[in-house]
C-alpha cells in the first residue's frame, strides 16, 4: 500500500526549530525575498518604483534616492504596521500551514506567546492572502462539482420535552445559518463562496464555471436548472454516494476538511467571518500535496504581495 503523502519526509521540508535556529536576520531577508522576488530582496521604492534606495540600518528601513520616500518591508503589505519580530511572524505562517484543518486561536498565542487578540488578527490577514489566489481566475472548467453544506446557528433546545419548539420553522430561528457553496474542479481547485440559501449557487455557477464544463451535482431540485446551460451529472444521495462515476466526492471531501476545521478547532464562527475559514479550507485543500515548506513560502509571498487590509487593519482600534 502507498504511502499517503503527510506521512512521507517530503511533505516536512520546514520545522519551527529551523526557524528559530536561523534567527531574526534570516527571517527579515526572507520577507525581502518575498517582498522583491525579480531583485532577489533589492529594495524597490514602492512609490515611484525606483530601484536606486539606501537602507537605513538602525530603524531597518529603506529611503528612496529619486523621491526621498522612506519605507519598510512590510509597508504597504498585509504586514504593514506590524509590531511582530520577523521570526515571529514567520513561525505564525508555519504553524498556520502546518495545522491541516486548522488550529485554534489560543493554542497559536501560546505558541508565538502573545495576547489571543494579536493571534485572532494575524491568522485573519493571512486568510485574506490565501483568498486573494483562491479566488485568482475565478472561471472553472473541466468537470465541476457544486455542493452546499450548511454552517452555524444552532438553536440549543429547551431542557423539558413541552417546551420545545419547532427549530425547522423560520420563526425559531437565529438568522445566522449560512450555506457555503462550493464549486470544485475535479483534479482541480476549489471556489467556495458564502450565501443564505444554496440555489444561490445557481447563479454563482453561471458566473464562475465556463459554459463548455461539465458539472455533477445531488438530487436537490434547486440544481436542476442546471441543466439550462450545463450537461449535469446527478446523484441521489439518499441512495448512495457514487453511482457508475457519478459522484460529488470532492465537493464533499472539502466540506470534510471545512467542518472538522470549524467544529474542530474553532467550535464556533461567526457569520460574518465564515467566508474568511471556507477560503482558508479551499486554499489547504487545494495545495494538499505540496511540503509544508512550500506552503509556508507560499503564503509569505502572497501576504508580502497583497495590499493592507481595510477590515483588520487597526481592528482593535476601532470605536465599537
Amino acid at each position: 500500500m502507498a504511502q499517503h503523502f503527510l506521512l512521507s519526509a517530503a511533505s516536512r521540508t520546514l520545522s519551527i526549530r529551523q526557524i528559530y535556529k536561523a534567527g531574526e536576520k534570516t527571517a527579515y531577508d526572507t520577507f525581502c525575498k518575498m517582498r522583491w522576488p525579480e531583485t532577489d530582496g533589492e529594495a524597490i521604492c514602492p512609490r515611484c518604483g525606483c530601484c536606486e534606495t539606501y537602507s537605513i540600518t538602525t530603524r531597518r528601513k529603506f529611503k528612496c534616492k529619486g523621491c526621498h520616500h522612506q519605507f519598510s518591508v512590510t509597508s504597504g503589505t498585509i504586514f504593514a504596521s506590524r509590531k511582530m519580530d520577523f521570526v515571529d511572524l514567520l513561525a505564525a505562517i508555519c504553524i498556520i500551514v502546518n495545522a491541516s484543518k486548522g488550529v485554534s486561536m489560543i493554542q497559536l498565542s501560546r505558541d508565538l506567546d502573545c495576547q489571543y487578540k494579536t493571534a485572532f488578527v494575524l491568522a485573519h490577514k493571512l486568510r485574506e492572502a490565501m483568498a486573494q489566489e483562491v479566488h485568482t481566475g475565478e472561471v472553472l472548467d473541466g468537470h465541476v462539482e457544486i455542493d452546499g453544506a450548511y454552517f452555524g446557528g444552532h438553536i440549543r433546545p429547551e431542557n423539558r420535552k413541552e417546551n420545545r419548539k419547532d427549530r425547522r420553522l423560520k420563526a425559531h430561528q437565529t438568522g445566522k445559518r449560512r450555506v457555503v457553496i462550493v464549486m470544485r474542479e475535479r483534479k482541480g481547485r476549489a471556489l467556495p463562496f458564502v450565501a443564505k440559501v444554496e440555489a444561490e449557487g445557481v447563479d454563482l455557477a453561471k458566473e464562475h464555471v465556463c459554459r463548455t464544463a461539465t458539472m455533477s451535482a445531488d438530487e436537490a431540485s434547486h440544481w436542476d436548472l442546471l441543466h439550462m446551460g450545463w450537461q449535469v451529472d446527478r446523484v441521489n444521495h439518499s441512495l448512495s454516494y457514487s453511482d457508475h462515476g457519478k459522484h460529488t466526492n470532492m465537493a464533499e471531501s472539502y466540506f470534510s476538511r471545512l467542518r472538522r476545521m470549524v467544529d474542530g478547532q474553532h467550535h464556533h464562527v461567526s457569520p460574518q467571518y465564515l467566508y474568511q475559514y471556507a477560503n482558508h479550507a479551499a486554499w489547504l485543500e487545494d495545495k494538499r500535496r505540496v511540503s509544508n515548506g512550500g506552503l509556508a513560502m507560499t503564503l509569505a509571498a502572497n501576504a508580502m504581495g497583497a495590499p493592507v487590509s481595510a477590515n483588520w487593519k487597526g481592528y482593535w482600534q476601532r470605536a465599537a
